[in-house]
């Protein structure tokens, strides 16, 4: 028997929101294993009566009742699902009855409003960032650093990449990232590129164990992967952001959801749409 209990996230569109919102959930649970399942695009009757048979199957196999996140905006389709054999927690049928109240308006209740494109202009805003932030990767290239609303810098793997893109794509920020090199930590200056940009750099840094681990993934027994080398340059960068007075979060441990809010609530800048 499978100790794991079973989560499923269904969705007439894509499931993020689902998803997103049930994970938060689940994470409040500490010890307990789940093993989740999307079952995105349940648009339809049959496609719900569907979903229910996998739904049911894990009862059959397991003994234990599936939790299920939805996100269902057709009233016939939830209530097929409801039928299944599981903890059903709706996401829209919780909130939208006490809104349609309060508001005095029924629901549209049209798929897709979440995640669609129903505000080019927001949609197309979250694009240009994404481009920008791919274009201005790992100091590739510093001449479109003036279009940036910030910098991050950091040594190599801290995190830099991964929340420039995440800001652009989920709230259209303009995310460039520089890489603190061997030598610009060594000078204990800050690299010439970055100084007309000061007032736009922030900083991430991690514990120096973490960085030799995720190193060590990339290029095993390197130098670059040495605890040794990881402490120095986290030494380093820190002593650096303290000397120019550049704000900095330590990324260890933290989502990318948690890094990208820390720093543009920090940096104080607005988001250009709204995930």
């Amino acid at each position: 028997m499978d100790s794991k209990r079973t989560v499923f996230f269904v969705s007439d569109q894509t499931g993020v929101t689902a998803e997103t919102m049930g994970h938060s959930l689940l994470t409040q649970f500490d010890g307990l294993d789940f093993k989740v399942s999307t079952l995105p695009f349940i648009s339809t009757v049959d496609k719900a009566e569907e979903a229910v048979r996998k739904i049911n199957s894990v009862v059959a196999g397991s003994g234990a009742r599936p939790i299920v996140f939805s996100t269902m905006v057709n009233d016939d389709v939830r209530e097929v699902l409801k039928r299944a054999d599981c903890l059903y927690l709706d996401f829209f049928d919780a909130f939208l009855g006490p809104l349609e109240q309060e508001l005095g308006q029924a629901s549209s209740h049209a798929l897709g409003r979440a995640h669609g494109m129903t505000n080019l202009a927001a949609y197309t805003a979250r694009i240009n960032a994404t481009n920008f932030a791919l274009a201005n990767d790992d100091g590739t290239q510093t001449r479109e650093y003036d279009r940036a609303d910030t910098i991050l810098i950091g040594v190599s793997r801290s995190g830099k990449t991964p929340t420039c893109v995440y800001m652009a794509l989920q709230y259209g920020v303009y995310a460039a990232n520089y890489p603190l090199t061997e030598d610009d930590l060594e000078s204990r200056r800050l690299p010439p590129a970055l100084e007309p940009h000061r007032q736009k750099l922030f900083g991430l840094t991690i514990e120096p164990e973490r960085l030799h681990q995720i190193r060590q993934e990339r290029r095993p027994d390197s130098r670059y992967a040495a605890i040794a080398q990881c402490n120095f340059e986290i030494r380093a960068a820190e002593q650096l952001f303290e000397r120019y007075g550049i704000p900095f979060l330590d990324t260890t441990g933290c989502s990318i959801e948690e890094i990208s809010s820390r720093v543009l609530e920090r940096k104080g800048i607005s988001r250009r749409t709204q995930p």
